[in-house]
């Protein structure tokens, strides 16, 4: 704060020391040091609002690009959201167009095939495609037969896979 030397401090203590006396010194100095604490709190204070002040206007101006941020990326989020929305219509408007054909020409094939049997000639290869509720049930399952005679249908594999052992101490 002050550049204040040893030798300053002692010309000032005789000087006073001489002014105002053996008896008023200890009072004076007493007083002078309370006053100089309270200087230094309030400059402290004085440091300590304007670093508050300065955090504030950062995190003010923090708060504003956060803001942006979100605002940006919420317009992205609608723009994607309502080209994703057009797709599914248009995909929902294609498959009703195919389904409207596929409904005209299963009822065409169906009312050719009901009058080629009539008519005792064979179906013709060209068929509508079966719809999955009409789909006969698939079977994942696979019987092997037994290799000999004497074996029944459940086989079993032997992998050489051992069992581990346990070694009794």
């Amino acid at each position: 704060m002050l550049d204040i030397g040893l030798s300053e401090i002692t010309v000032i203590g005789v000087v006073a020391l001489v002014v105002l006396g053996p008896e008023r010194l200890p009072k004076v100095a007493r007083t002078a040091g309370h006053l100089f604490g309270r200087l230094q709190r309030y400059v402290a204070n004085v440091k300590a609002d304007i670093n508050r002040e300065m955090e504030f206007s950062e995190l003010a101006k923090m708060k504003d690009e956060v803001t942006s941020a979100a605002k940006s990326f919420e317009q992205s989020v609608n723009e994607q959201t309502k080209a994703f929305e057009s797709e599914a219509r248009a995909i929902e408007k294609t498959a009703a167009a195919d389904s409207k054909i596929d409904s005209t020409v299963s009822s065409t094939s169906q009312a050719e095939l009901i009058a080629k049997q009539e008519d005792g000639l064979p179906p013709s290869k060209v068929t509508a495609p079966m719809s999955p509720e009409s789909a006969p049930p698939v079977n994942n399952t696979v019987v092997m037969p037994p290799l000999h005679p004497s074996e029944s249908t459940l086989q079993s594999f032997d992998l050489g896979i051992e069992p581990p052992r346990r070694h009794l101490l």
